[in-house]
């Protein structure tokens, strides 16, 4: 098992690793295998990127994002050039359904709303929009409806197959609950943050699922 002081300074150099963050801007305190992240970035995009640095070390446990935007001056966009950049973000994505996705940016931060057909639609848009320029951050309102009655146990033989093919060693230690109206939760324990990866994507890929809820633990000697 690593020390603490040993994930702070292999955090910090794949933070110096990433092209797509500055290290300095990002001060890194680690507590029993849980990670803090702090500092002030110039975009939601660093911010996301700093945090999955962070869960690419072996040993973290837990990553705690407390990292601030604030956009520069020359970066900054009125919410009305935000708004038609998210408009045409959606609109170019074609693995969103833009027309049934509305938006509102107030003070740089973008909230999402409407109805898409799958959980994954939904991630889709949430990617669409986070990179763009004077973005200070995404809230989630939308939801996944859903066009057939949905089989909890259909959707968990979904999910447990595709534990199998990405992630065998995590699959036997995965517990799946599913819910008559689609929300899928998961637990258990996995070694690494890419084994936690791979069942939340099974997990939100599935067909029927509206929702999935993440109480995956992250334990190397698993």
């Amino acid at each position: 098992m690593k020390t603490d002081p040993q994930i702070q300074k292999e955090v910090l150099r794949e933070l110096g690793w990433d092209p797509r963050v500055d290290e300095t801007e990002v001060g890194v305190q680690v507590d029993y295998g849980v990670v803090t992240l702090t500092g002030t970035v110039s975009s939601w995009a660093k911010r996301l990127a700093a945090q999955e640095a962070a869960h690419r070390v072996a040993g973290v446990l837990d990553v705690a994002n407390d990292v601030e935007v604030r956009v520069p001056g020359d970066l900054a966009r009125t919410d009305t050039e935000i708004a038609h950049a998210v408009r045409h973000a959606l609109e170019w994505d074609v693995l969103v359904p833009e027309a049934r996705i509305r938006s509102t940016v107030s003070n740089g931060w973008v909230t999402l709303e409407g109805e898409v057909d799958t959980y994954a639609e939904r991630e889709d848009a949430q990617r669409a929009v986070q990179n763009l320029t004077g973005v200070r951050g995404v809230t989630d309102e939308m939801t996944v409806r859903s066009t057939r009655p949905v089989r909890p146990e259909s959707v968990r033989a979904a999910i447990d197959e595709a534990l199998e093919r990405r992630a065998e060693r995590a699959a036997k230690r995965i517990q799946v609950e599913v819910t008559p109206n689609g929300t899928v939760s998961l637990s258990g324990r996995v070694r690494s943050w890419a084994d936690k990866r791979a069942a939340l994507a099974a997990a939100r890929f599935a067909p029927g699922v509206r929702m999935v809820e993440d109480h995956l633990k992250i334990d190397p000697s698993a």
